[in-house]
């Protein structure tokens, strides 16, 4: 059953990257198959169209120094054979931590930060779905008290993945939220307690004082769990995505990243500049609206997929 929908996964990644491969993998080959012989004229083209494909100034210089490299010591004259070679130059931009997913088999806090309008919310519902499918124990605590509707809609998720949560009215301090929320995820001996925070961002401090807040109160009350910080970021705004997630790294000390919305985007290519420049893993990933469209990321698969003839 887990291989079948690992499979039906690898479909939907497949078909969500389409855009992206159009922007990115029909530009390279063009280029490998348009030029006789590897030049300056060669690697300027795949620059451009590496750039263009949002993967970055400074991870396109990596990854093509890393091909002109191979290129040498293969004494590789025909561009036709640089294919597999580029794929593998790009996927070492994306190696993720082995024990990035540790968090997951212990008593773990999550905290998710991100600006609104990202997926934030939909995000919180997607994992703990895909957590309590694996049988752990889950809860929510809606700390995002400053939006209006935020806790409605977290309600909504939580009851779309049948999961416990702890919500408080709008406008009530973050801290209190997560404060009830710890008491009662150790009550009721919680594996996961995922912990929504407010999203906004043009003003630092505020965002600041409010994270180092909820962290103090987790950190004297709840020593023992485990603490991940994740980011949710939306793909479709490519370079856009990475200069939040360099701000948010200003106020938080984050550990992982989701990125949403990949299906239908020609900017996926946005998950090499990210893992390459930030060097904070891609934990998971989103491709769609359901609730089981969301998966733990894999380098390999999204290299496979995103370069699938």
């Amino acid at each position: 059953m887990a291989e079948k929908e690992k499979k039906g996964f690898f479909r939907k990644l497949v078909d969500g990257l389409s855009k992206t491969r159009n922007a990115i993998v029909k530009g390279v080959d063009s280029i490998f198959n348009g030029f006789s012989s590897i030049d300056d004229d060669f690697y300027d083209e795949l620059e451009e169209t590496l750039i263009m494909g949002d993967l970055g100034v400074r991870t396109t210089e990596e990854i093509l120094d890393s091909l002109r490299e191979k290129v040498k010591e293969q004494h590789i004259k025909d561009p036709k054979e640089c294919r597999e070679l580029l794929i593998e130059s790009i996927r070492e931009q994306m190696t993720t931590d082995e024990h990035a997913y540790d968090f997951e088999n212990e008593k773990s806090v999550v905290l998710f930060i991100g600006v609104n309008g990202v997926g934030k919310t939909t995000t919180i519902g997607k994992l703990a779905a895909l957590f309590k499918g694996e049988g752990k124990r889950v809860m929510m605590a809606a700390a995002d008290t400053f939006r209006a509707a935020a806790t409605e809609q977290l309600r909504e998720w939580s009851n779309r993945a049948g999961v416990e949560i702890v919500a408080q009215h709008e406008g009530a301090d973050p801290g209190a939220v997560v404060f009830d929320a710890i008491q009662a995820a150790k009550a009721r001996n919680v594996d996961m307690l995922l912990v929504d925070t407010a999203g906004r961002l043009h003003n630092k401090k505020n965002l600041m004082d409010e994270l180092k807040k909820i962290d103090r109160i987790i950190a004297r009350e709840y020593p023992e769990a485990h603490r991940e910080t994740l980011i949710v970021l939306d793909a479709t705004t490519g370079q856009n995505a990475l200069i939040q997630a360099k701000q948010f790294m200003e106020v938080a000390d984050i550990s992982g990243i989701v990125l949403s919305k990949m299906d239908g985007t020609a900017k996926g290519g946005i998950v090499v500049a990210i893992q390459s420049e930030l060097k904070v893993p891609v934990k998971y990933i989103t491709v769609g609206e359901k609730i089981d469209d969301l998966q733990r990321f894999d380098a390999e698969e999204f290299v496979e997929a995103l370069f699938e003839k």
